[in-house]
């Protein structure tokens, strides 16, 4: 037999797409899409219908939007809600509502459990909710756990003095925390010297983005093209696969 009419099978570039393939990448691709937006929307419905199931028994039934529409209003409760937070801070403002904020607070004072866990929750929510305030908006890189290892912290504030005081060595040291992947709500707070953190340039919630993600979604990077190299990175596992199903070439002596 001649050597030249000998079979030999070739592996094409790209091995032909069947109908499962092409189905299952444009699932992929839809669902890399639409996932968020759906999670988006139904943490948002969440919150609303949440805020209208605590609002609704203090309105007046007479005042109640499904009173007159055959249907319920959702987003009414949400709506009275940051009206009468508004008013409330309107009233505190003046001296009159500052003298019963102040008479509250003495109350609560007195109270032996209450007392904590009220001064503790103010202390969190004027921090968080200042405007002059900077705890937990500047991202820092910390090496830790182990060195040559390093991880993203949220810087806070510098300790306290009584706190100070006792932390060995003279440098100053910082109160930083350490969120954990994939919920960045929990985590690790301790204190660290200055020196050891490095700033960066990040935004507190490309940081968060960035833990959730396990390292998925980085800061800056464009969404259609994550989603096009997640569908690149499909096709090519596929075409992987379909290679090694061909048959090797023929081989000749």
């Amino acid at each position: 037999m001649n050597r030249d009419n000998l079979p030999v099978t070739e592996l094409p570039p790209d091995a032909p797409r069947g109908f499962m393939a092409r189905f299952r990448n444009y699932f992929l691709t839809g669902l890399i899409v639409a996932g968020p937006i759906a999670i988006t929307f139904y943490l948002t419905w969440w919150f609303v219908t949440w805020v209208d199931g605590l609002v609704r028994p203090f309105v007046p039934i007479a005042y109640r939007p499904e009173t007159y529409l055959p249907f319920g209003l959702p987003g009414s409760g949400l709506i009275v809600a940051v009206i009468a937070l508004t008013l409330l801070g309107f009233l505190t403002a003046n001296l009159i509502g500052r003298t019963l904020v102040d008479l509250g607070e003495k109350l609560l004072g007195r109270m032996p459990v209450v007392r904590a866990i009220y001064r503790g929750l103010k202390q969190v929510f004027e921090t968080l909710f200042s405007g002059s305030g900077s705890s937990l908006r500047r991202v820092g890189l910390v090496e830790f756990p182990s060195p040559g290892m390093w991880s993203i912290v949220l810087i806070s504030q510098a300790p306290s003095v009584e706190i100070s005081n006792n932390l060995p060595g003279q440098e100053e040291h910082i109160s930083v925390f350490l969120p954990c992947a994939p919920n960045p709500t929990t985590g690790f707070f301790f204190y660290v010297p200055k020196s050891k953190i490095i700033e960066i340039d990040m935004s507190a919630e490309d940081a968060a983005t960035l833990i959730m993600s396990a390292g998925v979604v980085q800061p800056g990077s464009d969404p259609q093209k994550k989603i096009a190299a997640l569908a690149g990175m499909a096709n090519a596992a596929r075409v992987a696969k379909a290679s090694t199903l061909q048959p090797a070439p023929a081989k000749v002596d």
